[in-house]
């Protein structure tokens, strides 16, 4: 007798876990703090958009363009201006179903199998999977308070140069790093696009976590740097979501790059368009609120981060090193030489706990063993003591900590 899943291709990744009940330490994954999502807001915008423009949806892209909601697109080069000095026309946005979409559209257009790119040492887990699931090569670079190393990464492209490889993008996290919390200097930024034009790499910039920073003055875009010098051409594409700043469920991400990337993008999405109603609903309600929203979200999360650090400090005491990081939703702990922090996690499930063992968010998964990611965005206080606490017994039962 056939079964159906024994006819799947044999390269699929593993299968999906389907769900279950949430643990109540869930400090996994880039949920957000949930009193402050918009909701009252999104629902006047809601009815306002629907009575106005309601009977587009009739129509795909509501009878506009292909590459999103143009009000929506309007807004982001708006914001990209005031907020991060960033010149962009509304043809130079492309709207995608969350900054997910963003990844598989660029990876699309640039990777093939056995390619090689260049990520951080500490970086996005859902974008080293997805490069795996490629059969594409990638190489680590140091990360450190301000940023990608980049004496690093100069040596790291002058050895691959003399191995005949020439990597097919640099990928950051810039601005606000996920899972570090730092900042890239604009020195950094600088040197950055200076060695990705003299060996002619692309750097694929993700800004998905900028909005929410309060460690650090937020700095123009490496995409605005590599614009501002006419001599020479750009190599930089861009990646930003609302996900983080207004609602992960919303799904709306979105990419900068020059007209002719943005087509040759826009030619590999094969959706059919990008949800409408949310980019309606998301245009009509930034218009106007966008700035107030992040102040207050932002103003929420610099306290709940404050209250992770100083429980992972309490409860853990010298054994774990855990910078406070400069904005987001994510602190990055680093336990002594020796420990596994994949070890904990079925005895931290145990007693309600989840997170994100650092080889998952490392290039080189050796190197990160001994880390783990915890997201304190939508924890409450109470909640974020109870979890470190419980996380800490399970860590001294399971290791060498005192």
């Amino acid at each position: 007798m056939t079964d159906l899943a024994s006819l799947f291709r044999p390269d699929l990744p593993a299968p999906a876990d389907i769900g279950g009940p949430t643990r109540p330490f869930a400090f996994v994954g880039g949920n957000n703090d949930p009193d402050s999502v918009p909701f009252a807001g999104l629902a006047e915008a809601a009815m306002t958009v629907m009575t106005r423009e309601g009977r587009n949806l009739a129509t795909y892209n509501l009878g506009g363009s292909a590459l999103g909601y143009e009000p929506l697109r309007s807004f982001v080069a708006r914001s990209l201006k005031d907020r991060a000095f960033t010149d962009c026309n509304v043809d130079d946005v492309l709207v995608t179903s969350g900054s997910l979409q963003g990844l598989d559209l660029v990876n699309d257009a640039l990777l093939s199998p056995g390619d090689t790119v260049i990520v951080e040492e500490a970086t996005y887990g859902g974008m080293l999977s997805r490069l795996q699931r490629r059969g594409v090569n990638y190489h680590g670079v140091k990360v450190d308070a301000n940023g990608i190393d980049t004496d690093d990464l100069g040596q790291l492209l002058e050895r691959l140069t003399a191995e005949g490889t020439v990597p097919r993008y640099i990928y950051t996290i810039p601005t606000v790093q996920n899972p570090t919390g730092t900042v890239m200097s604009v020195e950094r930024r600088h040197a950055l696009l200076d060695l990705a034009h003299t060996f002619g790499v692309a750097v694929f910039e993700d800004d998905c976590y900028a909005d929410l920073l309060w460690g650090a003055d937020r700095p123009p875009t490496i995409r605005q740097l590599d614009q501002a010098d006419t001599s020479r051409g750009n190599v930089v594409v861009y990646c930003g979501s609302f996900s983080k700043s207004i609602a992960p469920a919303l799904r709306i991400g979105y990419l900068v790059a020059d007209p002719p990337v943005i087509a040759q993008l826009l030619g590999l999405k094969t959706d059919a368009g990008t949800g409408a109603l949310e980019q309606m609903v998301l245009a009509e309600f930034a218009s106007t609120h966008f700035d107030d929203h992040v102040d207050q979200l932002t103003s929420t999360l610099e306290a709940r981060c404050a209250h992770m650090v100083d429980a992972v400090r309490r409860e853990f005491g010298s054994s774990v090193t855990v910078d406070p990081p400069k904005g987001g939703i994510y602190v990055w702990l680093t336990f002594p030489e020796g420990v596994d922090t994949a070890t904990m996690v079925a005895g931290a499930a145990e007693v309600g706990v989840e997170f994100n063992p650092g080889a998952g968010w490392s290039a080189d998964p050796v190197w990160g063993s001994r880390r783990l990611r915890l997201c304190f965005g939508n924890q409450s206080p109470e909640n974020i003591d109870r979890g470190v606490a419980a996380l800490a017994d399970v860590a001294r039962a399971s290791s060498s900590l005192v």
